[in-house]
């Protein structure tokens, strides 16, 4: 059967595959157009496993909320350059995988996870009868590098809750955050919304690691205060005085690392939990923040530098 040009054409639009595969497809097929999809589907499975040893520290940190605003999630998807994570299809499908997990609310990435939970967002049924891990392996295909979902965070609160979510650089910072008031009625008030946003920016810039400092483990808090306290010994401070100067360097960690405490972005004169008494005592409310999550951009992931030449020849001999 004689390959035309537009099935050719219509083979590399559903499957992004480059022509000569997707000519050489349909030749194997003799034209048939699913069992061509298939198999450059197989192929794709393939070079992802070829791919899997590679690092993955670019990509994008998606978002997407819900219109009412009490269903919101965050996501991370990994790819090795910024050239692919900047194409217009990666970018959709991150946005996408953060609106389908507020509407199929996955506990887990994987089961491959410490602690994992199912339902995996990897199994679920995601688009054209493809599980979510099939389609990231014909993105796979489609772009020659290896792409991992890493990690998201899913908040879903009542109708007294409210999500916010807040999206920097392009998708380097990502945020979510919680909000719960005692009055479903002023969710949707100026202050409120502006408050929220106020918040989501906090976190992008300021970088919290808990809420409160309650939320701090007593091992961080010991292993901060030895440390202090060696430091202060070793300046030749009296010990009462050591105890003091360690006792205040741990308060001023807490206003580091805690959100409540921080010194607010935007006035210096006041912080965090104070701008939320002033906003709730103006509309009439009590506003509390519940939860955040901030995903930055392949951190923590340890990049490496390949002999190229060497991982050419790995892939011949594979």
């Amino acid at each position: 059967m004689e390959i035309s040009a537009s099935m050719v054409k219509e083979l590399r639009e559903r499957t992004g595959a480059g022509i000569m595969d997707c000519k050489r497809a349909l030749g194997e097929y003799n034209g048939d157009l699913e069992k061509a999809v298939e198999y450059l589907r197989e192929k794709g499975l393939a070079s992802a496993a070829k791919k899997a040893g590679r690092v993955a520290a670019d990509g994008m940190v998606g978002s997407f909320v819900q219109a009412d605003q009490m269903n919101g999630a965050l996501v991370e998807v990994n790819c090795e350059t910024d050239f692919v994570a900047k194409t217009d299809d990666f970018k959709a499908f991150v946005l996408e995988l953060a609106e389908h997990i507020t509407k199929h609310a996955p506990q887990s990435v994987s089961a491959d996870e410490e602690g994992a939970k199912a339902p995996y967002l990897l199994d679920q049924a995601f688009k054209d009868q493809q599980t979510v891990a099939e389609y990231v392996n014909q993105m796979v295909a489609k772009t020659g590098e290896k792409l991992s979902v890493r990690r998201f965070a899913h908040f879903q609160t009542d109708e007294n809750g409210f999500v916010q979510d807040y999206n920097h650089m392009n998708g380097k910072i990502g945020v979510l955050i919680e909000l719960a008031l005692n009055r479903s009625d002023l969710k949707t008030s100026e202050e409120v919304l502006t408050l929220a946003k106020d918040l989501a920016m906090q976190v992008a810039a300021a970088k919290p690691e808990y809420l409160r400092r309650q939320d701090v483990p007593a091992a961080v808090i010991e292993a901060e205060k030895k440390i202090y306290a060696a430091q202060a010994m070793n300046e030749g401070k009296p010990q009462a005085i050591a105890e003091k100067i360690t006792m205040g360097r741990i308060n001023k960690l807490y206003k580091e690392i805690c959100l409540e405490e921080q010194i607010f972005i935007k006035d210096n004169q006041q912080t965090v939990a104070a701008l939320l008494a002033e906003i709730g005592k103006k509309i009439g409310a009590e506003i509390k923040i519940v939860r955040f999550a901030r995903f930055e951009k392949g951190e923590g992931i340890e990049k490496r530098a390949d002999d190229f030449a060497a991982e050419v020849m790995s892939q011949i001999k594979a």
